[in-house]
């Protein structure tokens, strides 16, 4: 009897200080948003009271998507109105299309490519750049909804095995604190019901920053900059594995990681990004009579 009475006056205290925490924790809370109410990651703008978004209804409109019509396998825009548009090639990836230059970027087991916007007009250049260098991480998630509600080809959808994010040098991932593509992998991950796989390959040596280098410069920097474990082959063996990065720009850190992938087993990859660097002769406008189709 007396243990069980002792037993009640435990369970009646910890009650008692987990709501007095919780208290504290919501007066806390309140506080904080008075003293500094939530801003906007893209715009820095003050969030409506009570919003649990990261970014403002602004900022979301101008995501500015890519101009249609897209290539069927590449999912860029038709650089010029006098280029075909490429047929969907189905899922026999060799199979003959129609001319398109950035396809030509792609090796031939790169089954589709689809990015969400523009880096060169509208706000998706400032999202990338709150997640990627003003530590913003949880803005991954809205990025991440856009995302997966890319048009991929049926068979991607159906095929897809796993998420694997382009990995950082560990020196970068130190400094920054987080990988971004990793973070956008978890949140599409979570999205479309799709394991991510983050022991599969691996950044074994750091190169310089792609920004300023030619495309060619570009391929020549990440060469041989991921490897793979022989342990994870039967994971890979067959597997259409879909890659994850912020922003594709001529397709070479992504080929890079992707053969490594294929070299161990994968059957087949595709990419996915928030974000697309413009090419010279991109449309700026759509192509109104294609763009029903």
């Amino acid at each position: 009897m007396t243990n069980t009475v002792a037993q009640n006056h435990r369970s009646a205290s910890r009650a008692l200080r987990n709501s007095a925490r919780i208290q504290c924790q919501s007066v806390l809370r309140g506080a904080v948003e008075l003293l500094l109410p939530p801003a906007c990651a893209c715009c820095h703008e003050v969030l409506e009271s009570g919003s649990e978004e990261i970014v403002c209804g602004l900022c979301t409109s101008r995501i500015i998507p890519l101009t249609l019509p897209l290539c069927a396998r590449c999912g860029h825009p038709r650089l010029t109105p006098n280029v075909p548009v490429p047929v969907d090639i189905g899922s026999t990836v060799a199979a003959p299309f129609s001319p398109c230059r950035w396809c030509a970027r792609l090796p031939v087991w790169v089954r589709a490519v689809r990015s969400v916007c523009r880096m060169d007009q509208g706000a998706g250049a400032a999202l990338v750049h709150a997640l990627k260098y003003e530590g913003w991480s949880r803005i991954a998630g809205p990025m991440a909804r856009r995302m997966a509600r890319l048009n991929f080809p049926a068979d991607v959808v159906s095929e897809r095995t796993a998420l694997i994010a382009v990995p950082l040098s560990a020196t970068r991932q130190r400094e920054r604190g987080y990988n971004q593509a990793a973070l956008l992998a978890n949140a599409l991950g979570e999205l479309w019901q799709v394991p991510v796989w983050s022991d599969v390959v691996q950044r074994v040596r750091s190169t310089t920053s792609q920004v300023r280098l030619t495309p060619s410069d570009r391929a020549a920097n990440v060469a041989q900059a991921f490897a793979s474990s022989s342990a994870v082959a039967n994971r890979l063996a067959g597997a259409h594995i879909v890659l994850v990065d912020d922003v594709i720009t001529t397709a070479a850190t992504l080929n890079a990681t992707a053969q490594v992938l294929i070299h161990r087993g994968a059957r087949i990859v595709s990419y996915v990004t928030f974000g697309r660097a413009p090419e010279p002769g991109d449309r700026a406008v759509p192509d109104l009579d294609l763009e029903q189709d």
